[in-house]
């Protein structure tokens, strides 16, 4: 029997369920998770907004900041060296829980990239969704061939997307359930990252931030995609990339289910004239320029939020939405070049200020080399520039 859940090889994501009568079915028996979706975010989200300005910021350095997606499929022998090049030093890695059988090559994967802080994304599928018993032996597997090589671990992906395998945010609770009982009781050392939801939904992030379960997250996750918005600076019922990470952390201080971090997991822009290995339609695509662009400016902006712990790319090496091409050899994209610049600059800052009128941005950080001014437009690259400290 062909399965509804399928994965679309080209896009790295799972293919759309065709099947609108197992969707409907699947919503109708999720009814009650929903609702209560629904009432914890009517509840919540307006308190969130309410508090958004008056949180302080944090203390986050640019060493910490900058991390890159990479994959066992993508180039395994080239990526070590690329990394290298590119100068990031902190990887996440996805273990896809149907493929199993491969743990021993993630495990070498993981293990070519010396003097790296690794992050293992575990994917779920139905199947581990639905029966935990599988989805806890699986886990141990993991946990104990990574140990000591690896103790970060994002717990499930994208689970606002029925093509992801969750129908509501309670199965979601019950599968991370699995992976913290067993941090509970054998693996005290790991550190477990929650919900993961993609986009700007905070209905859904409001629900796993507040519920009745015994559970918590070590840090929260979020897919902060704004790509459909176009630039980072474009808004979205009246938020742009700023205010709506702002409002992610209000809900983070709210909630006593976890703790006071915000990771970006996962975000990027499709690239035109990529199809079918762009993950969405041509409309959504930018050219390869506004995508380095875009790229730089989205680190800029959620590195001056002093609100987002590490900002995840995704990722290294993809022909719809990386920074290498590799349909005909390996093509680093100017976005390459503009990450390894822009991280060149980054690496060892202090945040000092931020400042935005209607058509300058401008951040300022301290560094080893003196103060750094960073101005950006939505109609120029970002100008790196060193003034000497008093």
């Amino acid at each position: 029997m062909k399965t509804p859940f399928a994965w679309d090889y080209y896009s790295d994501q799972p293919a759309i369920i065709r099947d609108k009568a197992l969707k409907r079915q699947m919503r109708r028996s999720a009814l009650p998770s929903l609702i209560k979706t629904f009432l914890i975010a009517l509840l919540m989200l307006p308190i969130a907004f309410l508090i958004t300005y008056f949180l302080p910021r944090k203390k986050i350095t640019g060493k910490e900041f900058f991390g890159m997606g990479v994959n066992l499929d993508k180039e395994p022998n080239t990526t070590p060296y690329l990394i290298e090049e590119l100068g990031v030093k902190k990887l996440l890695i996805r273990i896809p829980l149907w493929e199993m059988e491969k743990l021993s090559e993630y495990v070498r994967f993981i293990q070519t990239f010396k003097d790296k802080h690794i992050t293992v994304a575990l994917l779920q599928d139905r199947e581990h969704i639905t029966s935990a018993t599988m989805t806890k032996d699986h886990l141990t597997q993991i946990f104990e061939a990574l140990n000591g090589i690896c103790d970060t671990y994002i717990v499930g992906s994208t689970i606002n997307r029925a093509k992801w395998g969750f129908f509501s945010v309670n199965e979601y609770l019950n599968f991370y359930a699995v992976a913290y009982q067993l941090k509970k009781e054998y693996f005290p050392h790991l550190k477990l990252i929650g919900s993961n939801v993609i986009d700007f939904e905070l209905h859904y992030t409001a629900h796993t931030l507040f519920h009745l379960q015994n559970i918590r997250f070590d840090a929260l996750g979020s897919l902060l995609y704004v790509d459909r918005r176009g630039a980072p600076e474009n808004t979205q019922m009246g938020f742009n990339l700023l205010s709506k990470i702002n409002l992610i952390d209000a809900l983070i201080r709210l909630s006593p289910k976890t703790s006071n971090e915000l990771i970006i997991t996962e975000t990027n822009w499709p690239i035109k004239n990529t199809a079918p290995y762009a993950p969405t339609s041509e409309h959504e695509c930018v050219s390869e320029e506004d995508y380095a662009h875009f790229m730089v400016r989205y680190h800029l902006i959620a590195f001056a939020s002093q609100k987002v712990s590490c900002v995840y790319w995704h990722q290294l090496i993809a022909t719809g939405y990386g920074l290498i091409d590799n349909r005909e050899g390996i093509r680093k994209r100017h976005a390459f070049e503009a990450y390894k610049t822009m991280l060149s600059h980054l690496s060892d800052t202090k945040f000092i200020r931020y400042r935005q009128t209607k058509n300058e941005h401008l951040l300022i950080c301290s560094t080893p080399r003196g103060h750094l001014h960073i101005t950006w437009t939505l109609t120029s690259a970002p100008i790196y520039t060193y003034k000497a400290t008093a």
